[in-house]
């Protein structure tokens, strides 16, 4: 037993090379969640908010807590970013002015918990009323399951929260005159099913807040999903193409023809989200914009600078992730595999040896041969 706890005590301490976001030419990847103002885009990177000018260039990052801030959706005037994130140790609704500064609690109910990942992120912002004054989210509150959502309102100037009539749902926006909602009745978006086609499919419809009725716009077998509603088109994204990737498409609520606006080959796009008079979304860990009025989209080159503390080369303790083991033929040493690398570590004295050390591949389930 004292053997096997000195083996475990010298895996204690053993050095990891975080991974940063991949650069290319200089430009930063494995940007999330973006949304778009008249001349910024805002998005995630790294479990922070950061900000850019429409056309691209060096961002600027608005959080740093340790805890994931999600989500951020510009007001109407392009002087606020409301966003989801983790400073109280549960996921809330916050606001912060665009120039930066000291966030302001807006949600204070406390969430679920940590969900699986396909479950999605509690008090998720969704977008704000067209007049500025509330914050449009969506809430695991639903009395029957704790895996699905239902859009709220918070007023930004302080309150408590309403729900909205529609009764669940996934994301999505208000109309330009606040008086309907565009929206998934089924949420999944969190979800990665490629080429699913069953009953959790998203289909989009609109639902008028005044005469509390709703009624299907697009709907099919494919997933279409982060509808985003400009003047008389709501923008979506789906992969009813034949190669079954996720591109933007447009839908005409006046003539009700769709049309696909996007052609990407390579890559899903994800997370469209609207601004005035574009579409941001991501595609290949890149941010993209759809210009409305050109009806061509642009990947934005965007460039991150800053510490990325967890892309500098530290000690970490890996006891904790031990996932397989086993002993030398003659006892002298053992093998571990912890957090993807694969380590021998003596009974007594001398040092662990990392004999994978491979960044970017995970090795697991370790076996010593018989003949050593």
């Amino acid at each position: 037993m004292r053997s096997v706890a000195v083996l475990l005590m010298a895996l204690l301490v053993t050095p990891f090379a975080g991974a940063e976001a991949a650069q290319t030419d200089g430009l930063a990847r494995l940007l999330r969640y973006p949304d778009a103002s008249a001349d910024k885009i805002t998005f995630v990177y790294a479990g922070d908010v950061w900000v850019v000018e429409a056309a691209g260039g060096v961002a600027r990052r608005l959080t740093s807590h340790a805890g994931e801030e999600l989500f951020p959706k510009f007001s109407p005037d392009g002087r606020w970013i409301a966003f989801t994130a983790e400073y109280t140790g549960t996921r809330q609704v916050y606001v912060v002015s665009v120039d930066g500064g000291e966030p302001r609690q807006l949600t204070f109910y406390n969430d679920v918990g940590q969900l699986p990942p396909r479950g999605g992120v509690d008090n998720q912002v969704l977008d704000w009323s067209p007049d500025g004054t509330e914050v449009l989210f969506n809430a695991h509150r639903l009395p029957w399951t704790d895996r699905m959502t239902r859009p709220y309102v918070v007023p930004v100037a302080g309150g408590m929260e309403r729900p909205l009539a529609v009764p669940e749902g996934g994301n999505g926006m208000f109309s330009p005159d606040g008086s309907k909602y565009v929206y998934a009745p089924i949420g999944r978006e969190f979800r990665t099913w490629k080429r699913y086609r069953g009953g959790r499919n998203q289909d989009l419809w609109v639902f008028d807040l005044k005469t509390v009725t709703a009624e299907p716009i697009v709907e099919g077998p494919a997933q279409d999903m982060n509808p985003c509603w400009i003047g008389d088109t709501v923008y979506f994204t789906s992969d009813r193409d034949d190669n079954r990737l996720h591109n933007l498409y447009s839908y005409d609520l006046k003539t009700k023809q769709t049309r696909k606006v996007t052609d990407h080959t390579d890559f899903d796009a994800l997370w469209a989200s609207a601004g005035p008079t574009s579409i941001v979304y991501e595609c290949g860990g890149y941010i993209h914009r759809f210009d409305v009025a050109r009806g061509r989209s642009e990947r934005v080159p965007i460039r991150l600078t800053g510490d990325f503390a967890g892309a500098v080369p530290h000690f970490k303790a890996v006891r904790g992730n031990i996932e397989s083991f086993d002993l030398s033929p003659t006892g002298v040493r053992a093998v571990f595999g912890a957090r993807g690398e694969v380590f021998t570590v003596p009974a007594k004295e001398g040092e662990p040896r990392n004999l994978s050390n491979s960044q970017g591949v995970r090795e697991h389930g370790v076996a010593w041969s018989p003949d050593g």
